[in-house]
Parts: structure tokens; C-alpha cells; sequence
């Protein structure tokens, strides 16, 4: 645990130490600030010893030593003012960095990781506990730097004023540290399960959220909310058992440093009596200062226990960052323009977990511009050759080529840029219905926005929206149909028209009517292409080339429509069982 402290700490310190010149100003203006307030007591001090008895007071002293407070309390106001913009300024200059690096990890993390990671506790990572640690952080900065150097100023100021009264201050205040240090090593697992408690309650919600027609049709909110009640109370719980023993810090270290001021008043009180070398004044600046010195104490031992919720936020943001990221392409690795003539599966083999076989010892090789249609039961590895063609995920054994190149040579953007994919599960970025049209070919112009609009017989419905094609859409609050969210995702890829196509179940959530026309857009826009047909209505592809039929992760039949049927094997069964 100690050393992925140290660790965490070292990464933060990387993402501070581009803002040294801030952080180096903030010190400079922190001593300034510190320096004026300890110069206060002195003048205090000053001030009343100037008050002195039977009429024999100094008036110049004593307004003297009254301006100079005002002008040090205002000065020292004024800088602690630049000091806290100047530490927000790093906090959150760091934090947005981290978030910055978050989503860029995000967008270069493998597939798998998205399948294993929930989304909810993912962008709980990314905006819940990078809150939470800015947080920690900006109590580090505001409080951390100036209480060190009130330490050292008012121990230098005590021991001037009483250099036999000072030792007892200065060994019997750090006990405070002590209690808050023996506090802080037990929270920080309390911190770190809060926040994963935290995470889960996030993925619940926006599972509950993005879900609730469904829950509603199966009529389970009310396991919804018991599942949502188990998370709250198990995130209660993790809150109050952080909340309950780090919040004994503040009242520990509070009384510590209260029996010793107390102690400090009565030994100093007797000193001064006793016409010692301690005057009432003098006095009266060194209790001001043992407060001042036991002050930064309570305030760091604060800092400290805070720093355990920050510190565990801090973990699961980088344990995300550092993450594994794609195999990097290659540096030999080719760009190519379009997908080829040839595309062909030398005995792949793949499996999502080891152990578990899903697809082992396919063969297939399709020529330019061939239909490739893929049926099978649920489970079979549909679209799974369609995960592994896009190298979305890469073979375990054997290889995917293209032109007898392994697309494991071919740059992955390249390679994906090469096909257009139309997927069951629709996707609207929140923007202009035009701006959602143009994604696969950013600088479109408006007329062939609408053309494409038209082959997908997209552009009836467009036209009456409230804006037509500048309509601000989102995928949860587009007032959109499914079907009309999926034309959209088909008007993408008419826009495009990449050399290959990918369509995953493209017409599932289209009417009959609309998917006649649908086909027709299919059969001039497939033309010359080639393309992946995965589908479980198998009479949308009855007239594809190759019909490739699924079983276990097996091709275990192929020919075309007629060959099949004709052949009365698994296929005729399965069409029989789809059609009746």
C-alpha cells in the first residue's frame, strides 16, 4: 500500500511540475503572506506595551504599531487572494490534463477492455473521482505550503520571546501529526472502497437509465431499486465507516494542542507575574504564536486525511490511464486505399477467454466485389468474423489477409477507414441531423448530404423535423424512432461509400415497407463492393454470392441460396424455422 502511494504521488507530480512557475510564484507570495502575519503579534505585542499604566502611554507607538497591523492584515489578504487563483489554477490545470490523458487512453484502449469495464464505473472514473481528487489536491496546495511556513516562522519567532518556553511548544504539538498519520493509514482502504461503491452506483444508474423502457415493459423497477438500495447502502456504509474514523483527526489533534496551550498559558501567566523576563506583551505575541504554530498542524493533519480520498481516487483514474492500449501498428505497417481483391481467413482460431473456444480452424476467402452473407444460431461467431476482419479484436492463431497481406501489417486506420458498417445498435452523436450524416466524410457539402439522405430514404422524415437537417439530435433525446435513428446510420455510409461494407443486422429495426427500399439503396450502393451481410432474416439475403452457414464457431455449410436449400442440411432447417 505504501508504495502505490508513492507511485500515485510520483504520477501526480509529473502532471503538477509543467505548472513549476505558477507553483514557484504561489511560494513566493505564500512567504509574503505568512511573513505578514506573523509580524502582526509582534505588533500587537508592541501595541500594548505601549498601553502603559497611570496615563503614561505612548500614543505615537501605539498608533504606529495600529497602522502597521492594518497595512500587514491588508497585504497579507490581498496575497492569500492571488495565492488561492494561483493553486486553483494548478489544481485544475492538472486535473483537466489527467481527464484529458483519461479520454485519450479511452479512445486507444483495445475493444476487450470497453466489453470488460462498465460504462458507468468508467466515467465515474473520469469525472466522479478526478472531482474528488481535485479536491484533495487544492487542499494540498492552500494549506500544505503555508502551514510548513508558519511552522517554521513562529518557531523562530517563539524562541526569540521565550527560548525556555519554546521547546515545550515544539515537542508537544507535532503529537497532533502522530495521532492524524495513525488515523490516515486505516482510511485509506475505507477511501478506496468508497469509491469503487461510488462507481457501481454510477453503472447501475446508467444502466437503469439508458434501460427503463425495458424495465418497464418486464415490469422490474422494483428490482431495480432493490438493486439500487444494496449499492447505496453498501456505498453508505463505505462513506461512514472513511467519514466516521478519518473525522476523528480534527477533534484528536484540536485537543492536543488545546492542553498544551492552556499549559503554555499558565507557565508564561506565572513568568510574567513573577516579574520575569516574559512582559505581558511579549506574553500575549507568544501565545498568539503558539496558536499560530499549532494552527498548520490541525490544518495538515486535515490536508493528510483528505489526501487518503484523494490519493484512491487518484489510483483508479491512472489505474485507466495506464491501461493497455492497442497494439501498436508496425512500424513497417502499410496504408491502403481500398480493401483489394482478395480477402481471406487462414485457420483462425479466437477466443474472448481463454479456455473458452469459439471460432477455431475457419478457412474462407472472398473475392472482390462478393456478397458474403453469414447466418447460424445465436452464439455461433457471426459477428464475431466481423470483430476480427475490423481488428477490432485480433486472431489468436492463423490470420486475416487481405491481397495475401496480413491485416496486422495493414495500419489500423487505414484498415478501418476501408470498410462502411451499419450495425444493429444505432448511434447519434449530439449535433446537427446533417453533422450526424457527414461523420464518415467530414467537409461533405449540403447537396450530398441530401442525396445520401435520399438513397436511405432518410430524407421524407428529415424533412420534417422542426429544422430539417440542421436539427439538433442526441441519441437519448432525439424524439427519433429506432428505425429512423438506423437510416441515418445508413445515410452515413451511402455518403461514404467506402470499398467494403459491413452490415450487422442492418434492417432489424425497420419496417418491411421501408426495408424494400432499403434493399434496392443496398443493391446499388453493394455493387462493385464487396460486403458482409450478417442476418437472421435469411430472406433478405437470398440472392448474396456466397452464403456462409455458422455453427459452433464452424463454417459448416457454404454456397449460394439455391445450392443450400438443395443440399437439405442445416441451412434449409434453419431457413425453414426463420420463415414459418
Amino acid at each position: 500500500m505504501k508504495n502505490m502511494k508513492k507511485g500515485t504521488l510520483s504520477k501526480i507530480l509529473k502532471y503538477t511540475s509543467k505548472y513549476n512557475a505558477l507553483i514557484l510564484i504561489s511560494l513566493i507570495l505564500s512567504t509574503v503572506c505568512v511573513a505578514c502575519n506573523l509580524y502582526i503579534p509582534v505588533l500587537a505585542g508592541r501595541a500594548i506595551d505601549s498601553i502603559g499604566v497611570e496615563g503614561k502611554t505612548d500614543t505615537h507607538t501605539l498608533i504606529f504599531n495600529l497602522c502597521a497591523i492594518l497595512i500587514s492584515a491588508g497585504i497579507s489578504a490581498l496575497f492569500q487572494w492571488i495565492v488561492n487563483n494561483l493553486n486553483n489554477s494548478v489544481t485544475y490545470r492538472a486535473v483537466r490534463d489527467i481527464r484529458n490523458d483519461a479520454i485519450n487512453k479511452l479512445c486507444s484502449v483495445p475493444v476487450s477492455y470497453l466489453d470488460t469495464h462498465t460504462a458507468g464505473d468508467t466515467v465515474s472514473r473520469v469525472i466522479a473521482d478526478a472531482d474528488n481528487f481535485a479536491e484533495g489536491l487544492l487542499m494540498g496546495f492552500t494549506q500544505f505550503f503555508t502551514g510548513i511556513l508558519t511552522i517554521i516562522g513562529t518557531l523562530g519567532f517563539m524562541i526569540r520571546i521565550s527560548p525556555k518556553i519554546t521547546p515545550v511548544v515544539a515537542l508537544l504539538t507535532p503529537l497532533s501529526l502522530f495521532v492524524a498519520s495513525f488515523v490516515a493509514k486505516r482510511t485509506h482502504k475505507m477511501f478506496l472502497a468508497q469509491s469503487r461503491a461510488r462507481g457501481k452506483q454510477t453503472a447501475h444508474i446508467d444502466e437503469t437509465v439508458a434501460n427503463h423502457n425495458v424495465i418497464a415493459a418486464y415490469a422490474a423497477q422494483d428490482r431495480a431499486i432493490e438493486l439500487f438500495d444494496e449499492i447505496s447502502e453498501e456505498l453508505a456504509q463505505a462513506s461512514l465507516k472513511a467519514i466516521f474514523f478519518s473525522s476523528l483527526t480534527n477533534p484528536t489533534t484540536r485537543f492536543v494542542n488545546s492542553v498544551i496551550y492552556a499549559g503554555v498559558a499558565l507557565i508564561g501567566g506565572l513568568a510574567a507575574l513573577s516579574g520575569g523576563s516574559v512582559t505581558v506583551g511579549a506574553l500575549t505575541a507568544f501565545l498568539n504564536y503558539s496558536g499560530q504554530y499549532a494552527k498548520p498542524f490541525n490544518e495538515i493533519s486535515g490536508v493528510i486525511t483528505e489526501l487518503q480520498n484523494s490519493l484512491a481516487c487518484a489510483e483508479r483514474i491512472f489505474e485507466l490511464i495506464e491501461s493497455e492500449s492497442e497494439t501498436p501498428d508496425p512500424p513497417e505497417a502499410v496504408n491502403r486505399k481500398d480493401i483489394g481483391d482478395r480477402i481471406t481467413l487462414e485457420n483462425v482460431e479466437f477466443s474472448y477467454t481463454p479456455g473458452m473456444e469459439l471460432i477455431k480452424d475457419l478457412d474462407l476467402e472472398v473475392s472482390h466485389g462478393q456478397q458474403i452473407a453469414i447466418v447460424g444460431p445465436t452464439g455461433s461467431g457471426k459477428s464475431t468474423i466481423i470483430n476480427l476482419l475490423m481488428r477490432f479484436y485480433d486472431v489468436n492463431d492463423g490470420r486475416i489477409a487481405i491481397d495475401n497481406v496480413d491485416i496486422r501489417d495493414i495500419t489500423r486506420s487505414s484498415l478501418r477507414s476501408g470498410y462502411g458498417m451499419v450495425l444493429q445498435e444505432t448511434w447519434i452523436k449530439t449535433a446537427s441531423v446533417a453533422e450526424n450524416i457527414a461523420l464518415g466524410k467530414p467537409g461533405a457539402t449540403r447537396a450530398e448530404i441530401i442525396e445520401a439522405a435520399k438513397s436511405a430514404h432518410a430524407h421524407s422524415f428529415i424533412k420534417r423535423l422542426p429544422q430539417g437537417y440542421d436539427t439538433v439530435i442526441s441519441d437519448d433525446m432525439s424524439g427519433l424512432s429506432q428505425g429512423q435513428k438506423q437510416l441515418l446510420c445508413i445515410s452515413r455510409v451511402m455518403l461514404s461509400l467506402p470499398p467494403a461494407l459491413i452490415l450487422d443486422e442492418a434492417t432489424s429495426s425497420i419496417d418491411t415497407r421501408t426495408e424494400l427500399k432499403i434493399r434496392s439503396a443496398f443493391a446499388r450502393m453493394t455493387k462493385g463492393r464487396t460486403s458482409f451481410i450478417v442476418a437472421h432474416r435469411l430472406s433478405t439475403i437470398k440472392h448474396s454470392d456466397v452464403i456462409l452457414v455458422l455453427k459452433d464457431g464452424k463454417i459448416i455449410e457454404q454456397g449460394s441460396h439455391k445450392e443450400l436449400m438443395s443440399r437439405h442440411g442445416f441451412y434449409e432447417t434453419l431457413y425453414n424455422s426463420r420463415i414459418s
